[in-house]
């Protein structure tokens, strides 16, 4: 995937962090847009045809069109030549499907982390919630905000780590520059991602969004460095 993936898992967990890892290669061999075997990479050169994708792609891009229905077009997986770049939201969905893998082994206390979007459960090695710090994206080296997300999912989108990488699209994909990060927390990880990106999308905008979004909150930075949550963020900074 091209980033750090972080897994936490207390007790025992004997093969179970090989596993995982090893779900997350087979995930990347899939999806990757930087690998030419991959099965998306095949997808946009035309080989594969609708009929014949796996089940996991029909999943994701399922999920992704879903997406962009519920956030009026600001979520769009297709690029300006047409291709499919599913990126924005196989992360996640990836995490979420770990977490699982993780669940039916029997482990309740873990803590999953790929590229800033997390998904954990129940307890750390201290026996006390997990605590999730959000990046000052002015200077990354500080914390500006902890959470304590308590099972839920967490994901950030921002242009302070990657560079402008999501635009509007309906400003002809015009770079946002508004704001610099957006942190949701959703019901799970993928509901925080993809909410995240299309929120990020939206600019300023993206946090009026997220207010009226049901089972969403989130905290947005601005260029002039100011910070904006939802009514309901507060919530979860409470340890």
């Amino acid at each position: 995937m091209g980033m750090p993936i972080t897994i936490d898992i207390g007790g025992s967990a004997g093969g179970l962090v090989e596993k995982v890892f090893d779900y997350f290669d087979d995930v990347d061999r899939r999806f990757s847009t930087y690998r030419t075997d991959s099965e998306i990479s095949a997808i946009n050169r035309g080989d594969i045809p609708v009929r014949d994708w796996s089940g996991q792609m029909l999943d994701v891009m399922k999920i992704a069109e879903q997406t962009r229905r519920e956030t009026d077009g600001y979520f769009d997986i297709h690029r300006p030549d047409g291709a499919l770049d599913p990126s924005g939201i196989v992360k996640s969905w990836a995490i979420r499907n770990a977490a699982e893998i993780v669940r039916q082994a029997g482990v309740s206390d873990f803590f999953i982390e790929a590229g800033g979007d997390i998904q954990s459960c129940g307890r750390n090695a201290s026996g006390r919630d997990w605590s999730v710090g959000i990046r000052n994206p002015f200077h990354t080296d500080e914390i500006i905000k902890v959470i304590y997300p308590r099972g839920r999912g967490v994901a950030t989108s921002g242009s302070y780590a990657r560079g402008q990488h999501i635009y509007n699209p309906r400003a002809g994909r015009d770079p946002i520059t508004d704001i610099v990060s957006v942190t949701v927390i959703g019901l799970d990880v993928l509901e925080a991602d993809r909410f995240a990106t299309a929120a990020f999308a939206m600019g300023r905008n993206g946090i009026l969004f997220l207010e009226q979004a049901e089972g969403l909150e989130g905290y947005l930075v601005d260029s002039n460095w100011r910070a904006t949550p939802t009514s309901g963020f507060g919530a979860f900074c409470q340890p």
